[in-house]
């Protein structure tokens, strides 16, 4: 098989994971210390893949330097997108409305919110999805420890805001219209990662690769952290470390 298609099939894949989070989310009541528990897994599950499979990586690849200014531009271009989107209704995008006063606004409530909700969403899963496709660069095999990461956080990240976006009377064909386009967009995303980043100097793709890590660090802190610590606060130490050593137990399996 191709490796680009193999790129856009992990890529979709690991995308599919936020639709089955949304199915949960929107169709069940889920028990909000559920929700937290398991966002709090996923982040554990991302930072590590963060710092063994990425910024390690670019470490290993191109020194020091190119690893510190890629990661600190991904946090960088990361959280100007999302002061940006939060100003326009998608500040908490991840929350799933337990709390009255970290619930995602309703459109009468604010106007353009869905769209911003929807391009959140997209912030938050192209570097994601660009790193599988990335990874096949590497020896033509995909990294499973960064696509399983990745599966693993897309439910809880899919069921959490799904459960948000339901409660502030966003239909049926949005929340799963939204889920669906950002699979779509995972798959391309990977398959960007490969074609246009394989044509990149070795360090250039160490940089490429941090930006992305950088990205989803500064998407760990402030839209997964927050929902868990929300609900699951006494434990959530306990449960990160649980998945931050599942991760790492996989990448040197």
């Amino acid at each position: 098989m191709a490796e680009v298609v193999q790129a856009g099939l992990w890529g979709l894949v690991a995308g599919s994971a936020l639709l089955l989070g949304a199915a949960l989310g929107y169709g069940l009541r889920v028990p909000q210390k559920i929700i937290a528990t398991v966002m709090a897994f996923g982040a554990g599950v991302l930072l590590s893949a963060v710092s063994f499979e990425l910024v390690g990586e670019a470490y290993d690849q191109a020194g020091l330097t190119p690893a510190v200014v890629g990661t600190l531009i991904g946090a960088l271009a990361y959280t100007a997108g999302n002061v940006w989107l939060a100003s326009r209704g998608a500040r908490h995008r991840k929350r799933s409305g337990h709390q009255q006063s970290a619930a995602q606004p309703s459109e009468a409530q604010q106007g353009g919110s869905g769209t911003a909700l929807a391009l959140g969403a997209l912030l938050d899963g192209v570097p994601e999805s660009a790193v599988i496709g990335v990874s096949l660069l590497d020896g033509g095999a995909v990294s499973l420890v960064t696509v399983a990461a990745v599966f693993i956080s897309n439910v809880p990240e899919g069921l959490s805001s799904s459960a948000g976006m339901k409660k502030a009377g966003r239909t049926k064909g949005y929340v799963f219209g939204v889920w669906a386009a950002i699979a779509a967009a995972s798959t391309v995303s990977a398959v960007l990662g490969y074609t246009v980043v394989g044509s990149f100097s070795p360090a250039l793709i160490a940089v490429v690769t941090a930006v992305a890590a950088g990205a989803i660090l500064a998407m760990i802190a402030d839209t997964m952290i927050p929902e868990a610590f929300e609900n699951a606060h006494l434990a959530i130490g306990l449960i990160t470390v649980s998945g931050f050593l599942v991760s790492f137990a996989l990448s040197h399996a």
